[in-house]
């Protein structure tokens, strides 16, 4: 086998690329290392022309379950399905990243393949990007790479991490995870979590990782230099001063008609005139390319009528938000939360549920094997939300990554399990969409936490920022609220989410190469101006959650036991739990490993569940008072039981204050009595006294210390005949 390795420091661990002959039949292929994690990087172009009117670019990201030395799956099935949502955004994240770096026009299948082979400390979607970047790189396929990334961790002392490890980023005083790609000292493609950290640190994160960005883009130019074959000739789409003319005649009348106000009719009129009219006046023009002409024409018009003119297509300002609505409840009083929000024409619902602790997502993938996930927000954009018909039913990447995204940015602010232990999930519902649902899905999912009680820390919004820029000229105008038109023909899609105190999420993409820092920087500032615009619009609505959760959501309770009594709850197969679960009528009784007990339930239920659970588990101290069942006699006393698994016994001379003859005089079985332990003796059992919790107990009774012996006798036989005691 041939092979060469080609190695990096970063973040004080090997970064390795190793060229070997494993898939000698692909274009261009790499086996990328960081510590103990490794990923192959592929990549495929098609030998011939498409005639689609797009870039038929595939990335795909395959997760080998082998990779984590673990047989995963369900039990009916072992082996790998349909991507599990994490690959699914570790290949958008490779998608976005390479996809502008692409000649505009090239119209040949190009495919990316990223299989995790091995996975430990570090996330293989960081070694997916810079792999697919040295595939492309090596190989004949056009593309203008390369490009890297770079992951920034930020720990609870403010301290910047490189490529931090899965326990750096789980630690609870994280403040920030932040993934940047990029190239040149431009970025062009950003994912960050954060807990309400300031926009001057996220711009300083980004610094920092594009320093390190840049270490690796020498590595990989040294690489390509040195392993590189030539790139096979791409000549760009022709325009003909025929196709120029035609526009001019077609196309021009009607957008001095329109005076540069472009909708999405708007431009919906304008591509169908055109391509029905340049079709009849240029037959030997392809469907195909007289589409794709007219979308770099009125891409131009888009940017010379911001660059030039100060002006965007619906006749904003730069900074301006579109009209703003919120609404707090009011859709069904089934529902346990829900919020609407508005901004302009992009509508959407969130519809919000809570359950118990029993309900969280088992999570079964290579990065999170048997994790629980208590807060799922899912996204769903349905035709009708643009005016389309089309296939209802199942998920696709993007409503995937923009749920994510929404979840993300919402997940900072949610109170700790122990104060609020429910299972949340979030139905965002894009009913009309012109221009960032992820964004308006966030605001409208906070009002639906705030409108079910739940007692998140700070609402949250979020905006999405556009750009149009002119590389030759080096200018560029940065756009608040981009709407359709904007995000189609504008270079950046800027979505940044967030509290009035700092930012909790964002997520970039961008159809050019990449975007200076200090144009982030400005749009980080113009985000926030815009999200505490939309976050005054929200908290007018609803100022704070809700005093009390919906009725028709479950309660919880909560205790804890020890760690060694966790087994007696539980009982031999699940018997105890089973058999508390079924008497009381509990929805769910959740055991965590440190013995914290979740009880979910209605009318009573919980509360039921909970005594019997506390009295399974109680120790008993000296002193304490209880009552308990009389369950057997002895010539010298009665046992009593006090609890499911304790039991004592009371003495006969511990029944009352003087001396009574026999104990069945006083006490019958299964009779309920108080008592107090009076000792534990070494074998820890337990003597019990039932005159020191009631001096008056066998008074009641009618026993007094003045009956003689031959009266206690014949006041029990009669007392056993059903008599009245009186002597004849």
């Amino acid at each position: 086998m041939d092979k060469k390795v080609y190695s990096i420091e970063i973040g004080g661990k090997t970064l390795s690329a190793e060229f070997n002959d494993w898939a000698d039949q692909a274009h261009g292929s790499v086996l990328m290392r960081y510590g103990n994690s490794a990923v192959l990087a592929t990549v495929v172009m098609g030998s011939k022309e498409s005639n689609l009117d797009y870039f038929p670019l595939s990335v795909e990201y395959e997760e080998k379950f082998y990779a984590a030395g673990a047989i995963l799956g369900s039990r009916f099935m072992r082996r790998e399905g349909r991507p599990s949502d994490e690959a699914v955004l570790s290949g958008r994240i490779v998608d976005r990243t390479i996809r502008p770096l692409f000649p505009k026009g090239l119209k040949r299948d190009v495919q990316v393949i990223v299989s995790v082979l091995s996975i430990d400390e570090s996330d293989p979607d960081v070694l997916a990007v810079s792999a697919a970047s040295l595939a492309l790189g090596t190989s004949h396929i056009p593309w203008n790479g390369p490009v890297s990334a770079v992951r920034i961790g930020q720990n609870g002392a403010g301290e910047f991490i490189v490529n931090p490890s899965y326990a750096d980023r789980d630690a609870k005083d994280v403040k920030m995870d932040l993934l940047a790609c990029g190239k040149d000292g431009l970025i062009n493609m950003i994912e960050v979590g954060a807990t309400e950290v300031s926009e001057e640190t996220l711009t300083k994160g980004l610094q920092y990782a594009s320093d390190e960005i840049e270490k690796i883009q020498l590595w990989q130019h040294m690489i390509i230099s040195e392993r590189g074959v030539p790139k096979k000739e791409f000549a760009a789409p022709v325009t003909t001063p025929e196709m120029e003319s035609a526009f001019a005649e077609i196309v021009g009348p009607m957008l001095t008609e329109y005076k540069g106000l472009l909708g999405k009719e708007e431009l919906g009129t304008i591509k169908s005139t055109w391509l029905k009219a340049a079709g009849d006046m240029l037959p030997d023009i392809t469907p195909g390319r007289l589409d794709s002409y007219c979308e770099e024409r009125l891409d131009a018009y888009v940017h010379e009528l911001a660059i030039n003119d100060g002006k965007r297509v619906d006749g904003r300002a730069m900074d301006q938000i579109r009209p703003l609505f919120a609404q707090a409840g009011g859709v069904s009083p089934i529902i346990h939360g829900t919020g609407i929000f508005y901004r302009g024409a992009t509508h959407v619902l969130a519809a919000l549920t809570l359950g118990g602790p029993g309900d969280a997502q088992l999570v079964d993938t290579i990065e999170y094997q048997e994790a629980k996930k208590d807060f799922m927000l899912h996204y769903n954009f349905p035709p009708f939300s643009v005016g389309e018909t089309g296939r209802i039913g199942g998920t696709n990447r993007r409503m995937i990554g923009h749920g994510a995204l929404a979840e993300k940015a919402l997940r900072a602010v949610l109170p700790e399990k122990a104060v609020f232990p429910y299972t949340i999930r979030i139905v965002a519902e894009s009913l009309a969409s012109n221009g960032s649902t992820s964004m308006a899905s966030v605001c409208a999912g906070t009002i639906a936490l705030m409108d079910a009680g739940v007692p998140i820390k700070s609402p949250v919004a979020g905006i999405a920022m556009g750009m149009m820029s002119d590389a030759k000229k080096q200018v560029y105008k940065v756009l608040t609220d981009i709407q359709g038109p904007e995000d189609h023909h504008g270079d950046m899609d800027f979505k940044v989410a967030g509290t009035k105190d700092g930012v909790t999420g964002v997520q970039m993409d961008v159809k050019v190469e990449g975007v200076p820092l200090k144009v982030l920087a400005e749009a980080f500032a113009q985000a926030k101006k815009a999200r505490l615009q939309i976050l005054d619009v929200i908290t007018k609505e609803i100022a704070a959650p809700r005093a009390d959760i919906s009725a028709r959501a479950p309660k919880i309770l909560t205790t804890h036991v020890k760690v060694d009594q966790i087994g007696l709850v539980i009982g031999p197969g699940g018997k105890m739990i089973n058999g508390i679960r079924d008497r009381t009528k509990a929805d769910d009784i959740t055991i965590e490993d440190d013995g914290t007990i979740f009880i979910t339930g209605k009318n009573g239920a919980a509360e039921a569940a909970l005594k019997e659970i506390s009295d399974l588990t109680r120790e008993y101290m000296a002193g304490d008072r209880c009552e308990g069942v009389v369950t057997r006699f002895l010539d010298f006393g009665a046992f009593v039981k006090i609890g499911p698994n304790a039991e004592g016994l009371v003495h006969v001379s511990e029944i009352a204050p003087f001396r009574i003859a026999r104990v069945t005089d006083a006490l019958s079985l299964d009779e309920v009595v108080p008592v107090v332990i009076k000792e534990i003796d070494e074998k820890g059992r337990y003597n019990l006294s039932i005159k020191a919790a009631d001096p008056e107990f066998a008074s009641r009774k009618g026993l007094t210390p003045d009956l003689s012996q031959e009266q206690y006798g014949e006041r029990r036989e009669n007392n056993h005949r059903g008599g009245n005691g009186r002597r004849g």
